[in-house]
């Protein structure tokens, strides 16, 4: 990936075509709105993993912390290394299986936290720590499968598992979690039965003097639906991105989503009645009409399955996408927007005045979820931090007032 940074020159370049816009304000804001949500000793663990679901680990996890989250929940080793080399603090915790001794030791020499699944992995975990010295111990959180039928040790033999971790002289225990498969359904039979079975299992750890001092179960979807499920901790992801996991769970709190995607009209072109549009010609021109040709594709992110059936926004206006979408381009019916010129913006996510469009609406069309989509857009995006506002639709392809976001000696890419 192209660091900006390192060449000056470039930043021009960095809006000419397309990009995707962070709002560290909203990312403020929701962290708030969480915070406010929860008990004075329940934690909040951002979960920035996939890059933070495509927002920029390292800048969503500062302006996370300095909001009130305390903990940070990745998927991998590498990612929680990103974010140490960045001077992050705080406790991170791998929500993946790590069994390889070399992702062990890093974990140790990063000051990373663990995810223990199974004995055998926790026995992998304290031969390899051994070997490197005999003093060491590392923090590590037990993962009980209530449910999931994914990570996680089965939640009926809570004790023999805590049992045989708590004896391993490298390994200490500092959490309990499990994670819920069905959060976000309005039906909670089967998140009542996890609950039941997490409940269970502490009380028979409890009995047997092997509970670990901190308890975590919530998602996003889970601590919006049940303050129950908070236990010391809870882990928000979606959320924390502005968008609800369920439509039976938004408006409970005031969510901003924090990323827009935007781009440019590279060329406009009058079309005839009855040409055909972009591969295939799965659009004829019923009339004469004007297009616009936007500079983002499904290389970008923007799914081809979306064809003929997206909207993007144009001054306050929505508008409908025309023609197969291809892998750097695609074509927008501008016929009644005759002011239009080369170089204009064009939001494919995000508002424009009154109008709106998220990641929502995409996933409903495509019949998937709106994590995929977050996730979707691919690092040819520029991505562009700004704080509470956002680049002016009609700048110029320099886009100043992004650069200097973007830019390290800037007041808001500074800010955390």
């Amino acid at each position: 990936m192209l660091n900006w940074d390192q060449m000056p020159a470039l930043l021009p370049m960095r809006c000419s075509r397309a990009w995707v816009e962070i709002d560290l304000a909203a990312i403020r804001h929701n962290v708030r709105q969480f915070k406010a949500g929860l008990a004075p000793q329940t934690a909040l663990m951002a979960v920035v993993k996939a890059d933070a679901y495509g927002h920029g680990a390292t800048r969503v996890a500062q302006t996370a912390l300095a909001a009130g989250a305390s903990w940070l929940g990745v998927a991998t080793v590498p990612e929680g290394i990103e974010l140490r080399q960045a001077g992050i603090e705080a406790p991170i915790l791998i929500m993946g299986a790590v069994y390889h001794p070399a992702e062990i030791r890093a974990v140790a020499a990063w000051q990373l936290q663990p995810t223990i699944v199974s004995p055998k992995q926790a026995l992998i975990f304290a031969e390899t720590l051994s070997a490197e010295s005999e003093s060491a111990v590392l923090p590590v959180h037990l993962k009980l499968d209530t449910g999931m039928s994914r990570l996680g040790y089965d939640w009926r033999q809570a004790v023999e598992f805590a049992s045989f971790v708590a004896q391993l002289p490298a390994l200490r225990v500092v959490s309990l979690y499990s994670h819920l498969a069905t959060a976000d359904s309005p039906d909670l039979t089967c998140l009542r039965a996890q609950q039941r079975r997490f409940e269970q299992a502490i009380a028979s750890l409890r009995q047997a003097q092997l509970l670990p001092p901190k308890l975590h179960f919530a998602n996003t979807a889970a601590t919006l639906a049940d303050p129950q499920l908070h236990y010391d901790m809870v882990r928000v992801g979606l959320g924390l991105y502005g968008l609800s996991p369920a439509p039976h769970l938004s408006g409970i709190l005031n969510l901003r989503p924090a990323l827009a995607v935007k781009a440019r009209i590279t060329h406009l072109k009058a079309l005839a009645a009855g040409a055909g549009v972009s591969y295939g010609h799965t659009f004829i021109a019923p009339t004469d009409m004007r297009i616009a040709v936007v500079g983002i594709g499904y290389a970008d992110g923007v799914p081809r399955r979306l064809s003929n059936q997206l909207r993007a926004l144009i001054q306050q206006r929505s508008v409908a996408q025309i023609g197969a979408i291809t892998m750097d381009q695609l074509m927008l019916d501008v016929s009644d927007l005759p002011a239009l010129q080369v170089g204009d913006v064009v939001t494919l996510l995000g508002h424009s005045g009154a109008q709106q469009v998220t990641a929502d609406d995409w996933a409903a069309q495509l019949g998937t979820i709106s994590w995929e989509i977050l996730c979707g857009f691919k690092h040819r995006l520029p991505r562009i931090l700004v704080d509470g506002h956002s680049v002016r639709e009609g700048d110029s392809p320099a886009a100043d007032s992004a650069i200097a976001a973007s830019h390290p000696s800037s007041a808001i890419a500074s800010d955390s």
